[in-house]
């Protein structure tokens, strides 16, 4: 005796296999085309409708001493420098809107942007320090926030 499936039963097999994987394929494509709709019917989630809000960071710039010509270069490309990273995270910002926790603006944009802060700042003190005195309390302008 044969082991092998008579012939129309191979065809009722393959028929039925084919409509099972046709099936299975629209209902993923149809699940997702549909994830993330509402079931209210096309209302924007509350937490979209609000802007996320700008970081505001203190103007180091102010508040620096009289900078030394030596230092001058070196200081306006930090200072461009700061202006740049708060602009990165402000659109960091725009783009993660919805994403993490409740701590994950503080954990993910405005941590490391102090962190980057306090590192251009340093580098402000001692480009003003290697030809004057280091101003000191600027690493007090590294902290940033979040303003809705």
């Amino acid at each position: 005796m044969s082991r092998a499936l008579p012939k129309y039963n191979k065809r009722r097999v393959g028929l039925a296999g084919g409509a099972a994987a046709v099936a299975l394929t629209g209902a993923v494509i149809a699940g997702t085309a549909l994830a993330g709709e509402s079931s209210k019917g096309g209302g924007a989630d509350a937490r979209t409708l609000a802007g996320p809000g700008t970081i505001s960071c203190p103007d180091v710039a102010s508040r620096l001493p009289a900078i030394p010509a030596s230092a001058q270069d070196e200081v306006t490309r930090n200072l461009a420098q700061l202006d740049q990273q708060v602009a990165e995270a402000n659109k960091r910002l725009v783009d993660t809107v919805g994403q993490g926790g409740p701590n994950f603006v503080q954990n993910a944009i405005l941590g490391p942007l102090e962190d980057k802060r306090t590192a251009t700042v340093n580098r402000i003190a001692t480009a003003i320090g290697r030809t004057a005195d280091r101003p000191a309390g600027l690493d007090s302008l590294a902290a940033c926030t979040l303003t809705k």
